[in-house]
């Protein structure tokens, strides 16, 4: 999927619409964690060093259910912004209107405005066609760097694009590099690492990952199903019933595709589901009744090590276990580390496993920690995504 990038527009004395994703956590008015933020600023940056350039950025915040909700305001996110940029954020009362239009259109060389909210409009999620207009009225060119939105078909990320020249902006034309590459031209040894709580969403990504693998490890609590189709105890762990079928399927494909599949060889486990509970050391692969498994255990962490750090190309997608609580997070800890010592290319993908490898410290010895969850789930599963698929070379 070859991308028009910000080098195939030209921003001269032009008002560029920015979709950026600045959904980020905002607690008593102020920014948590401006990741997200900082993500987009080389594009931003960009953008901005080009004669006469103007930036009118758009984001969504939160679930507003299509409505104006105090909570989910852009106003903090415009002050930090501007501390970041080093230059005035203004913002908009809406991201449509005659003021906010007003705004936009009178908007200086070097100026900035942030719109309101886009999802304080049902019309965003919908894709409106007049709803994209109103948006796209806001500027000269469009520019699209919302990589965790970018899986979505809305006016913000997909309508406006059709009615503005537009491009990918530098982080989404780096999250496209990755994954294209881990895709279609892996090197190998290629490992993948695919944890999290459920089998169910995962079941894309082990079909589209497999055939491409040598190495597939499977962890977190999704792992209890695939043990117990082989027949092992897994005592009161979570299991997906209804997808025991799948698990033993896949288990046959990659056999048959002579794939290393990796399962825990031991646990740790708890009496109940709690940050409290005491953490048992299960030495072996079935987990007595009673008992729920909480994380891989210390043989299992052995055995991926040199999988893990000899790999040439290796993707993460989800944790190896409650890595929330601290006594449960040694497995995914494990993990984190051994991706990082790896030498070959590393993308780690996924909300929680991004979490976990920012929890830990290690997210800057990783080559690329993507910006979207659903969306770096759905490109692994092989899938469209409609706010890149929009933005490719004819």
């Amino acid at each position: 999927m070859a991308v028009k990038t910000l080098k195939d527009l030209d921003f001269t004395d032009k008002r560029v619409l920015v979709r950026v994703d600045f959904n980020v956590p905002i607690k008593d008015g102020v920014v948590t964690d401006d990741t997200r933020i900082r993500a987009a600023l080389p594009t931003l940056n960009y953008i901005l060093e080009q004669n006469g350039s103007r930036l009118v950025l758009m984001s969504h915040l939160g679930r507003p259910k299509g409505e104006r909700d105090e909570k989910y305001r852009l106003a903090p996110v415009a002050k930090r912004l501007s501390e970041l940029v080093g230059r005035e954020v203004t913002m908009a009362p809406d991201c449509v209107g005659e003021e906010s239009e007003k705004l936009t259109s009178e908007l200086q060389p070097g100026g900035v405005v942030l719109l309101e909210n886009t999802r304080f409009h049902a019309e965003e999620t919908k894709n409106d066609e007049e709803f994209s207009r109103k948006l796209a009225a806001h500027g000269d060119v469009y520019v699209n760097d919302a990589f965790g939105s970018a899986h979505r078909a809305h006016a913000s990320t997909e309508g406006v694009a059709r009615l503005l020249p537009g491009a990918a902006g530098f982080l989404i034309e780096k999250e496209v590099s990755f994954f294209e590459h881990l895709l279609k031209h892996p090197d190998k040894p290629f490992v993948a690492i695919i944890g999290g709580a459920k089998v169910s969403t995962k079941i894309d990504v082990l079909k589209t990952l497999m055939p491409k693998c040598t190495s597939l490890i499977i962890g977190g609590g999704m792992s209890y199903t695939f043990l117990k189709a082989k027949g092992h105890g897994i005592g009161n762990s979570l299991v997906e019933e209804e997808y025991l079928d799948t698990a033993s399927e896949l288990m046959q494909e990659a056999e048959r595709l002579g794939v290393q599949l990796l399962l825990p060889v031991d646990h740790l486990a708890a009496a109940d589901f709690s940050e409290d509970a005491a953490a048992e050391t299960v030495d072996g692969v079935d987990i007595p009744d009673g008992k729920i498994g909480m994380d891989i255990g210390p043989k299992t962490i052995e055995t991926l090590r040199d999988v893990i750090i000899g790999a040439k190309n290796l993707v993460w997608n989800g944790p190896m276990g409650v890595f929330e609580f601290d006594k449960f997070a040694g497995g995914t800890l494990a993990t984190a580390k051994f991706v990082a010592e790896c030498s070959g290319m590393t993308v780690v993908g996924g909300g929680d496993s991004v979490a976990a490898a920012n929890k830990f410290g290690l997210a800057d010895r990783m080559d690329h920690v993507s910006t979207g969850g659903g969306a770096s789930l759905e490109f692994l599963e092989g899938k469209t995504l409609p706010g890149i698929a929009i933005l490719e070379r004819e």
